[in-house]
C-alpha cells in the first residue's frame, strides 16, 4: 500500500487534532506575541511618522518686513573648540542692517579669545564687544557669562546662540522677523549635527540628526512647542525681564527649555523657525560620546519626564526586532519590521549617504541599539559630566557639583 501523504487538511478534518493543536500555545505564548505585535506596530507607527516629520515639518516662509530691529547676539565661549573662528566668523557676515556681537569668556586667558581678536582685526567695522568677567552667579557657568554680557547689550532685541553653531548669512533677518509679532515670546531652531572624520563623530551626529530633531518634529506636528535650543534663541529685552531675566534659570541645566517654558507660562507663543543651523560634532572616542549623549538623555528626562518614559518606542529599528521575536517571527510582524527599516533609512544625514545600503543599515541598527541602551541606562542615575565637572540633576533641573 503507498505511505500515507500527511496533509495541512489531514489536521482540520480532525476537530480533535485541530483543537489540540491550538491548545498547545499557551496563554503566556499568546500574550507575548500580542506584545511583539504590538511593539512592531508601535516602532513601524512611530518610525513612519518620523519619516514624514523631517521632510514636511519646516514650517513656511516668513514674510520679511520692510524694516528690521537693532539686534544684539550673545555668544558665551569656553575654550578653543574645533571649528570656532569659522563659527563665530558667519555671525559676523550677516546680512543684515544693524547688529552687535558680544562674546563672553570668564577666564582672560581662556584660548577663544584668539579667534575673537582675530575677528575683531578683520571685522573693525562691525560692533564686536569682548566681556571678560569670572563672577559666578549661579551652578551654571554659562548662565553666569551671560549675566555677565548683559551690561555690554545696547539693543531690545537678543538672540542667544551656542559657540559650535554655524549659520547663514540671512539666519538673523529670519530669526528675528517673527518676534515682531507681540504674541511671540521665544524663537528657536533646529539644527543639525556635521561630525568630524571618525565613527564615533557620526554616531553622536546621527543620534542629533536621526533621533533627536525627529522627535522634535513629530512633536511640532502634533502641536507640541515644549521646546527651546541652545542652539539659538531669540527673544526681546523686555519679555526677558518679564520672566525675571537670566537669574532665573542661573542653576538650572536646561537653561534654554527653562526659558522657553518661561515665556510659555507669561503666556507667549514658541515659534520653531524655518531656519536649520549647524553644529559641529566632535567625539574623540566612545567615552566622550557616551557621557555626551547620557547627559542629553537625562536633561529630556527631567523637563519632559512622561515623554521621556515613553521614549524607547522612538528607537524604531532595534524595537521592531524586538517585537518580531516576540511574536515568533510571523509574517505580519515581519513585514512591520520591514516597513520599518526602510522608513528608518528614509530619516537620514548627508555623513551616511556615500554609504552602500548594507553599511548605511548597519550604522542605523548600531545607533538606535547604542540609543536605546543608553535610554535605559539614564534612569539609573541623575548624574552628568558637564565640561569638565560631574553634577547631579535634581528633578526641577538644577544642578549641583559632585567633588572630585
Amino acid at each position: 500500500m503507498p505511505a500515507h501523504v500527511y496533509s495541512a487538511r489531514d489536521d482540520t478534518s480532525d476537530p480533535q487534532s485541530f483543537h489540540s493543536k491550538v491548545a498547545a500555545v499557551s496563554p503566556a505564548q499568546l500574550c507575548l506575541s500580542g506584545l511583539g505585535t504590538a511593539l512592531a506596530a508601535a516602532a513601524m507607527g512611530y518610525t513612519i511618522a518620523a519619516a514624514i516629520a523631517v521632510r514636511v515639518g519646516r514650517t513656511a516662509g516668513v514674510r520679511q518686513p520692510l524694516t528690521l530691529p537693532p539686534v544684539t547676539v550673545l555668544k558665551p565661549l569656553c575654550g578653543a573648540e574645533p571649528g570656532l573662528y569659522e563659527h563665530l566668523r558667519s555671525f559676523c557676515e550677516q546680512n543684515y542692517p544693524c547688529w552687535q556681537v558680544i562674546f563672553g569668556v570668564r577666564d582672560p586667558d581662556d584660548r577663544a579669545l584668539e579667534a575673537v581678536h582675530r575677528l575683531s582685526h578683520e571685522f573693525p567695522q562691525l560692533d564686536l564687544q569682548i566681556a571678560v568677567n569670572p563672577a559666578q552667579h549661579g551652578a551654571s557657568s554659562k548662565v553666569s557669562n551671560l549675566l555677565n554680557m548683559m551690561p555690554l547689550a545696547r539693543h531690545d532685541y537678543l538672540v542667544i546662540a551656542d559657540s559650535d553653531i554655524r549659520v547663514r548669512a540671512d539666519y538673523l533677518e529670519r530669526v528675528i522677523t517673527p518676534l515682531l509679532d507681540e504674541r511671540v515670546g521665544i524663537v528657536t531652531c533646529a539644527y543639525r549635527g556635521r561630525p568630524r572624520p571618525g565613527l564615533w563623530s557620526l554616531l553622536a551626529s546621527m543620534f542629533i540628526n536621526e533621533w533627536f530633531m525627529p522627535s522634535v518634529r513629530v512633536a511640532a506636528a502634533l502641536g507640541s512647542r515644549a521646546f527651546a535650543f541652545g542652539a539659538t534663541i531669540a527673544l526681546r529685552r523686555a519679555t526677558l525681564t518679564r520672566i525675571g531675566g537670566f537669574r532665573a534659570i542661573a542653576n538650572q541645566l536646561p537653561d534654554d527649555y527653562r526659558l522657553g517654558e518661561l515665556t510659555r507660562r507669561a503666556g507667549l507663543r514658541t515659534v520653531l523657525s524655518e531656519v536649520e543651523v549647524e553644529t559641529l560634532v566632535h567625539e574623540a572616542g566612545p567615552a566622550d560620546l557616551v557621557r555626551h549623549e547620557l547627559r542629553w538623555l537625562r536633561t529630556i528626562r527631567t523637563v519632559q519626564p512622561l515623554g521621556f518614559a515613553l521614549g524607547g518606542l522612538t528607537f524604531g529599528l532595534p524595537v521592531a526586532i524586538a517585537g518580531s521575536v516576540l511574536a515568533g517571527g510571523g509574517v505580519a510582524s515581519l513585514a512591520m519590521l520591514a516597513i520599518t527599516a526602510a522608513a528608518r533609512l528614509m530619516i537620514n544625514s548627508a555623513p551616511r549617504r556615500s554609504r552602500s545600503l548594507p553599511g548605511q543599515l548597519w550604522l542605523v541598527a548600531v545607533n538606535d541599539l547604542l540609543g536605546l541602551v543608553l535610554w535605559c541606562w539614564s534612569f539609573t542615575t541623575r548624574r552628568v559630566y558637564w565640561r569638565d565637572g560631574r553634577y547631579r540633576i535634581a528633578r526641577d533641573g538644577s544642578i549641583h557639583p559632585i567633588p572630585n
